[in-house]
């Protein structure tokens, strides 16, 4: 079983704890209990790496017009592109920041789009909605979720969204808790891969980002909130039990 494991801990990044290791055996027709994983990890020196904090990324302090808060922190969902949220992070690199706007649908937990760029501007979110709206075609009424930076109320980007039929919604200011699903994978995706390697430049930190949002993200993590599916598996359920 200690091969099992390992292959599964090493596919994971080495992120996985004794949980998902668990269900990712179950899910090979393994059983055994949540003690002997544990034992048979920390006696073969594999333990997961824990997360590590970043820092906002946040410009409040514009003229632009602010939306009300539709989410209230209320983080599920009923249905696909009901509900989506969004966020900025920065990656380092040799050759300075790597900026990465996300937005992820709180139904299935996937990012749903993305954008990369040198500079954390309004386009670099425009990007990752454009990304967004190509890829899912949402119906109107969808809530869009962020924070209150200027990226976010640019009239631009208010814009894009009201001809989109998408009705945008801002967190309280200053309140960290208002986006935490998206901070959740902001960290997670720094747990995993940005904290782990030193990117000499941006277009290796580029390459390394999508392929853990679209190859391991996305398709093979399995994520607790989801049963233990990944996003696209839960996705891909759920149409299915829908069509049946």
């Amino acid at each position: 079983m200690t091969i099992e494991i390992r292959e599964i801990f090493n596919e994971s990044r080495k992120t996985y704890g004794h949980r998902r290791i668990k269900k990712a055996l179950k899910r090979k027709g393994i059983q055994c209990s949540n003690h002997r994983v544990s034992r048979l990890m920390r006696e073969n020196g594999m333990f997961s790496r824990q997360k590590q904090k970043f820092k906002a990324t946040t410009n409040s302090k514009h003229n632009f017009p602010v939306a009300p808060n539709l989410l209230k922190k209320d983080f599920q969902a009923k249905t696909r592109n009901e509900k989506w949220v969004g966020d900025i992070t920065y990656i380092p690199t040799d050759e300075g920041w790597l900026y990465l706007a996300a937005i992820e649908d709180l139904f299935t937990r996937k990012v749903v789009g993305w954008a990369l760029d040198s500079r954390m501007t309004k386009k670099l979110t425009l990007d990752a909605i454009e990304q967004s709206l190509k890829r899912e075609r949402p119906s109107e009424g969808l809530i869009f979720h962020s924070d209150r930076g200027s990226q976010y109320a640019a009239y631009a980007y208010q814009d894009k969204l009201e001809t989109s039929g998408i009705r945008q919604s801002m967190g309280a200011k200053g309140d960290c808790y208002d986006n935490s699903s998206m901070g959740s994978f902001f960290a997670t995706l720094k747990k995993e891969l940005t904290h782990r390697r030193r990117f000499r430049s941006r277009a290796e930190a580029r390459l390394a980002i999508i392929d853990y949002i679209e190859t391991s993200y996305n398709s093979r993590r399995l994520h607790s909130s989801l049963g233990y599916l990944s996003p696209i598996e839960f996705e891909k359920a759920q149409s299915s039990s829908q069509a049946a």
